[in-house]
């Protein structure tokens, strides 16, 4: 089965529709990109996927940098890969991990996480001892692993984390715009699966680059807080166990 039937069968199950409809959601949102409001859910969606692969391609090789070398490349090789599944398994079930209470917030209040960790890589305060495999992990401030059970652990569980981050972030971007949410899901997997060191590459050069990303992932984990407080037409809020 092909991601993006993988894709369309969650979002029929999150009901989005059958995988037809989602084609005309997808038709009808970029038939009216240049609106201003898709232009920046589209936008917002293609920052965050950008500069979250390259940040993930970054961890993972920071994580892997002590390493000898044939073990750092299984390391980071897992860790891509790892990253690529768990992307595919979130994008599965974000249209129900949308619709829990409260998770919005969460997801807000992780984003905001993100910024602070980003905004550290991107001052290069810390130093690790860096990869030969992914441009930019010496100045990540992660410290790296000192046993190969230590360092795919720590990627694991770092995985985790970003996927679910990039996951959300994307489905908080453009939630109005479910073509556009399919989409991003469906770049997020791409850019992680096939492109995540040159990305990381091209964020080390062009710095400019992660500072619009970060303050994209601001605006929307700030956006992600509020709704997920007060609730939307499509989530209730956590306001509403008060009501």
């Amino acid at each position: 089965m092909s991601l993006f039937a993988l894709l369309s069968a969650a979002a029929t199950a999150g009901g989005m529709g059958s995988p037809l409809d989602i084609w005309h959601h997808i038709v009808a949102d970029f038939s009216n990109i240049t609106e201003p409001a898709a232009l920046a859910a589209f936008g917002s969606v293609l920052m965050i996927d950008l500069v979250l692969a390259g940040d993930n391609a970054i961890v993972v090789g920071a994580l892997a940098a002590g390493l000898p070398a044939d073990q750092r490349r299984k390391v980071i090789l897992i860790g891509i890969g790892a990253a690529l599944v768990l992307r595919i398994i979130f994008a599965l079930l974000v249209s129900w991990l949308m619709g829990i209470v409260g998770l919005v917030f969460a997801g807000g209040l992780l984003l905001l996480w993100v910024s602070w960790k980003f905004w550290r890589e991107i001052r290069h305060m810390g130093e690790s001892p860096g990869s030969e495999e992914i441009a930019g992990d010496e100045r990540s401030g992660v410290r790296s692993a000192r046993t190969f059970a230590g360092a795919a652990w720590a990627v694991a569980i770092a995985d985790v984390s970003m996927s679910l981050d990039n996951v959300l972030g994307v489905a908080g971007a453009a939630r109005a715009h479910p073509g556009i949410l399919v989409v991003g899901l469906l770049l997020s997997v791409a850019l992680m699966g096939l492109a995540a060191n040159f990305i990381a590459k091209l964020i080390d050069r062009h710095r400019w680059i992660a500072y619009i990303g970060l303050a994209v992932i601001v605006f929307v984990a700030f956006r992600m807080i509020y709704e997920g407080w007060v609730g939307t037409h499509q989530t209730p809020g956590i306001l509403s166990f008060f009501g």
